[in-house]
């Protein structure tokens, strides 16, 4: 048995209980989505159950659905990419991680120019594209990173990689990385090159995020100690800080990341593969780009289609999402939402509804249980999809 999980970066499905809480009240990743483009044409989602799981505009309802659906709350604290992916695998944050809406404070600062030996320019929310243009000539004249943030729990440091070396741009975010612990202690430290020229800068494919570790093993730590071996594609191996990961293939958007999964279907070392879909988040979530975030959906819907007949017989594949980021809103932040829930595989000759699943930890559990290896952390298997 192999099991596949294709996790749709920000793909959410609808606010939390909590959600006003965060400031996404009213937040819908897909049905605003569909909405906003007047319907979206996802046939291979909707087969599997997309449409039963709740009436989104646009998605058809089919009357028998041949996957396993529902919608999952997240028990963590937070909408952060980490918090999501360490929930899946058994881990529960209780607090948030600390986020600089006004950027980072002034101690901090001093103690990353007099640690890593450079001035530092920048220091404060921002789009990532919005900023290298804001300050990229400067860069390019004094040789200071740009360092900026979000709403989300990160610290970006972008670099010329005419200007920065890619290899000393991580040598810097490492040494960051050491400063931003305790109160400070960001969830991800991001390496953001660039390429170009003042008006036509470009961010490059090497970004690298330097995570911090989950605080207790996992349910992928717990496969590995059992022999069984993990591949990360995307940046799963980044989110765990390379824990729990056998072998990690990087990859540059969606149509790459895809085209490992398909790869990996003929690889027989791997029990558990599991894939990020970060085009939705990074490239249109973030930026309001409903059309485009439509167009990076459907392409993917298609790509779904002629992977599903390739799975064996007793392959599983888990299509879920770790967090919304929805195009429709005034806000270009992750949106606190459900997130996806769909099962598929050639042993299921009928699906049904899983319901709304209480944590994010489920997946984990499931994995643990399909597997049979004890699991005592949080989360509910829902394996008796395969009783039948």
């Amino acid at each position: 048995m192999r099991i596949f999980i294709a996790l749709l970066d920000g793909l959410g499905m609808g606010e939390l209980p909590d959600a006003a809480e965060y400031g996404d009240e009213g937040s819908h990743t897909l049905a605003n989505l569909s909405r906003e483009v007047g319907g979206l044409s996802c046939p291979t989602l909707e087969r599997l159950g997309l449409g039963k799981i709740e009436p989104i505009p646009g998605v058809v309802a089919v009357k028998k659905a041949e996957g396993w659906y529902g919608k999952m709350v997240e028990k963590s604290a937070g909408k952060d990419t980490t918090t999501g992916h360490w929930e899946m695998m058994g881990v529960i944050t209780e607090h948030p991680f600390p986020v600089y809406p006004q950027g980072f404070p002034e101690e901090i600062i001093d103690e990353i120019e007099r640690v890593t030996g450079f001035r530092i320019l920048g220091n404060k929310p921002a789009s990532g594209t919005a900023i290298i243009e804001e300050y990229g000539a400067e860069h390019i004249r004094t040789g200071f990173p740009i360092l900026y943030t979000s709403a989300d729990s990160v610290l970006q440091i972008a670099a010329h990689e005419e200007i920065v070396s890619v290899k000393d741009l991580y040598r810097l975010c490492e040494m960051v990385r050491k400063i931003m612990n305790g109160d400070h202690a960001v969830a991800r430290i991001i390496a953001r090159p660039f390429i170009g020229q003042p008006g036509s800068f470009q961010r490059t494919s090497r970004r690298k995020d330097f995570s911090l570790p989950p605080p207790y093993p996992t349910v992928l730590d717990v496969l590995l100690e059992r022999g069984i071996q993990v591949a990360g594609v995307g940046k799963i191996g980044d989110v765990f800080a390379g824990r729990g990961i056998s072998k990690n293939f990087k990859t540059t958007n969606n149509s790459d990341t895809f085209r490992v999964f398909f790869e990996l279907l003929e690889d027989e070392r791997f029990g558990l593969i599991w894939a990020n879909f970060n085009d939705f988040d990074t490239l249109y979530g973030h930026r309001n780009d409903a059309i485009g975030f439509q167009k990076a959906l459907e392409s993917w819907d298609a790509q779904l289609k002629e992977f599903l007949p390739r799975l064996r017989f007793d392959d599983i594949l888990i299509i879920t999402s770790d967090h919304g980021c929805d195009p429709t809103t005034s806000s270009t932040d992750h949106s606190r939402e459900h997130a996806l829930l769909i099962c598929a595989s050639p042993q299921l000759l009928t699906g049904n509804s899983l319901g709304i699943r209480s944590s994010f930890a489920d997946i984990g559990a499931t994995i643990a249980q399909l597997f049979g290896i004890p699991w005592s952390g949080p989360g509910t298997s829902f394996s008796f999809i395969l009783e039948d």
